[in-house]
């Protein structure tokens, strides 16, 4: 793909953040690779004005492969971060979702009180330790959360989801954002039952098998 049709499937997923409901105004960022680096949206610029031009190109160290551009997302270091460890990943959603939100608020991750929780990569979603967003401590708390993982929760901040794709990062965190809403549902009742490591892992087989969310 070329980077003119890349950096408008990052406006165009952006924006699907607000219009699934999984996030509010300017917060979170997307960002997706690129030779020598990535794009990822501007700060403070909302995401329906937002356009192909206005994302930023950086290396993976934050510094601009481009001169006279917008300022990155405040989280850029995160996004850099992920995509220098993860090789395999192409594309980073983060988003303020309310549910996974509320549950990293409270420091909890999601348990494998649901089978789909092994879409993330593992038998449980992690919640990473609050930090100053924009911060190394930040973004190195983020890694060890998603060690195996496709996803992780960011205490009192949201969550991080990491894709081979644009669309299947995205996909990732309006799945994410369901699971901890039905998670938060399900504690109304107690603590629910969990499905052990082994029931778990037959579920990553399972998906393994039928390639499930890979695309």
């Amino acid at each position: 793909m070329d980077e003119q049709a890349l950096r408008q499937q990052v406006v165009e997923a952006a924006r699907a953040l607000n219009a699934s409901g999984i996030n509010q105004g300017t917060s979170g960022n997307v960002s997706a690779r690129i030779d020598g680096g990535l794009l990822i949206t501007p700060t403070s610029l909302p995401y329906e004005q937002m356009g192909p031009g206005d994302l930023v190109a950086l290396d993976l160290q934050g510094q601009p492969l481009v001169d006279d551009q917008r300022r990155p997302s405040s989280e850029w270091r995160l996004h850099a971060d992920i995509l220098r460890s993860r090789p395999e990943a192409m594309a980073v959603v983060h988003c303020h979702s309310t549910s996974a939100t509320a549950l990293a608020c409270h420091g909890r991750g999601i348990p494998p009180f649901h089978y789909m929780v092994a879409i993330a990569g593992g038998s449980d979603l992690r919640c990473a330790p609050y930090d100053l967003f924009g911060t190394q401590a930040f973004s190195d708390g983020a890694l060890a959360a998603l060690q195996g993982r496709q996803a992780a929760l960011l205490a009192h901040h949201g969550q991080v989801c990491v894709g081979a794709s644009l669309q299947q990062a995205l996909r990732l965190a309006i799945e994410v954002e369901t699971l901890a809403r039905m998670y938060l549902q399900a504690l109304a009742l107690g603590e629910p039952p969990l499905l052990s490591r082994g029931q778990m892992a037959a579920v990553q087989h399972q998906f393994a098998t039928l390639l499930y969310g890979s695309t």
